[in-house]
């Protein structure tokens, strides 16, 4: 193909943004507005810009240890030139420099699950939003004291509680003012017993429905029960004014936070989005960088599909002392893999997306229940959620 790729300048970047309009049909601000952070690429045909995208690299919680890793986004290709494959063209070369710069993991929202899932990635969890009455959350009692704006201590705060997930990210310096500029009005409030640290910090927005307003969160973060009843209680104190509370795809982890909390679960509502999905890039550095139960002391022989997908290849991966080590073959010659793995499978298996042998099987996993199910206790110590939108 008659098509060069390269890492644009910004003459070749508003015109990236130009053409994004026109693929997306609406315009695409964080093209402009996380540029300056990003890894930027575009495909040229006779020095036309015909497809890009951009990639940030922002370390991600798993294990509870930032990993190295790019978030891929904003990625199109040009109307006429699609039906060519030149999308995957431009995903390998987008992977390609962001390895080069460090990254061993590479995460992305797409619409287009079954193209990217083809590529390689695979989604850890399914998404949500929720939406419930304003009035259904004021049951909840109120102990804590409430700060408005003062934001002094939330880096580290929200540091310690994302990594007790993993694919949260370690959020970077420009992280604030890339929020304030997506939402005017985001207002962030922290949590705390009397007298003590925070311990929760809730960001909310305000936006337009057609029965008037709704409060929309786009952050909730709470380190135990009684944080997360206050901050549930402090939005419930807005029924006067705001029928309902939206919680974005990204503003509540996984789990039964709303359900345990409601007298009628059936006045929440969810809407399913596409999932944020993962790729491990670097299966060995991978392995070595993330965080591991520390009290794991055990080996699996296992066959991982190459990365470009031509086949499998023996792997040995030792776990003990919070550490662990992924090396191709030392297994006993004839011995038959412990579990069998594509690369879409694995980097599901390392965000803990794997909840149980039975999942795994159907999930296509190969090996026996009992040898899965070890595995599986190596990662599912921590559950996926990803609390970034890019």
């Amino acid at each position: 193909m008659d098509v060069e790729f390269a890492e644009a300048d910004d003459a070749q970047w508003a015109e990236y943004d130009a053409l994004a309009r026109r693929a997306y049909g609406q315009p695409v601000p964080d093209i402009t507005r996380l540029g300056p952070y990003a890894d930027r690429r575009v495909a040229l045909r006779g020095g036309r810009v015909v497809a890009g995208g951009m990639a940030v690299l922002v370390p991600q919680w798993f294990g509870g240890r930032p990993v190295p890793a790019a978030s891929m986004g904003c990625g199109c290709v040009a109307p006429e030139e699609r039906g060519g494959r030149l999308a995957a063209h431009l995903a390998r070369e987008r992977v390609r420099a962001v390895q080069d710069q460090g990254a061993v993991l590479a995460a992305l929202w797409t619409a287009s699950n079954g193209y990217v899932r083809r590529l390689g990635w695979e989604a850890p969890v399914p998404v949500f939003s929720w939406t419930v009455p304003t009035a259904a959350l004021t049951q909840a009692a109120d102990t804590m004291e409430i700060t408005h704006g003062d934001t002094t201590q939330l880096a580290d705060l929200r540091d310690r509680l994302a990594g007790r997930w993993n694919g949260p990210w370690q959020r970077p310096a420009w992280w604030p003012a890339w929020q304030q500029e997506r939402h005017p009005d985001l207002e962030t409030y922290t949590f705390a017993e009397h007298g003590r640290e925070p311990s929760g910090v809730l960001t909310t927005a305000t936006q337009r429905t057609p029965g008037g307003r709704q409060l929309v969160v786009h952050d909730f973060w709470a380190a135990d029960a009684p944080t997360a009843d206050a901050m549930l209680a402090f939005l419930g104190r807005h029924h006067g004014r705001v029928p309902t509370v939206m919680f974005e795809r990204t503003g509540l982890p996984p789990g039964p936070v709303l359900q345990q909390r409601l007298a009628n679960v059936g006045t929440a509502t969810a809407r399913a989005w596409h999932p944020w999905m993962l790729r491990v890039l670097d299966p060995a550095r991978a392995v070595e960088l993330r965080g591991w139960p520390g009290h794991l002391d055990d080996e699996f022989v296992l066959d991982l599909a190459d990365l470009d997908g031509a086949g499998f290849s023996r792997h040995t991966m030792s776990i003990g002392a919070g550490s662990a080590r992924l090396a191709p073959g030392g297994a006993r010659r004839g011995r038959t893999a412990d579990v069998t793995l594509t690369m879409g499978q694995f980097s599901l298996w390392y965000a803990g997306g794997y909840r149980s042998p039975a999942a795994a099987a159907l999930a296509g996993l190969r090996g026996e229940d009992s040898v899965i199910a070890r595995l599986l206790a190596a990662t599912a110590d921590r559950e996926p959620w990803l609390a970034d939108y890019f």
